[in-house]
């Protein structure tokens, strides 16, 4: 598979199609991820939970309800920092895509859907690229992350 573009930087003619919103959520060392369901796109490959911001939605709110509608966390916004706006072109079309990253003292409890994720896991960010990861995946850590 082709690899995107992505660019810290606003590229030329850029004409983004939507936003995307993720969170790692990180807790002694480790990162949550969830495993997309079979029939889903990308299904059954890894990824750090997150999705789309609906039309005339904030990022912040849309990143608190996509969290909790896929892993049933609370995310409280003034300890969630934004890392990371990525430029994502593909074959297809564009679009922005926001790393957004908080830490919890203890692991929080996780009830993912069972319609939308098949498993979760809470694992480093070093053994993470390790794994069948959805499209970006490893870009996005390795933004985040040095590894």
């Amino acid at each position: 598979t082709m690899e995107d573009m992505i660019s810290t930087q606003l590229p030329e003619h850029f004409n983004p199609r939507f936003a995307v919103v993720n969170c790692f959520m990180e807790s002694n060392g480790e990162i949550l991820l969830l495993r997309r369901q079979e029939g889903k796109s990308e299904g059954g490959k890894w990824g750090v939970p997150g999705g789309k911001v609906d039309a005339g939605e904030t990022l912040e709110n849309a990143l608190v309800r996509e969290i909790q509608e896929e892993t049933g966390i609370q995310l409280i916004p003034s300890h969630v920092h934004h890392r990371a706006k990525l430029f994502v072109r593909n074959a297809d079309y564009d679009f922005i895509y926001h790393i957004f990253h908080t830490s919890f003292p203890e692991r929080p409890t996780v009830s993912i859907t069972k319609k939308e994720h098949q498993a979760f896991q809470w694992i480093t960010p070093k053994n993470a690229l390790g794994l069948t990861l959805v499209r970006d995946g490893v870009a996005c850590i390795q933004h985040i992350y040095e590894v």
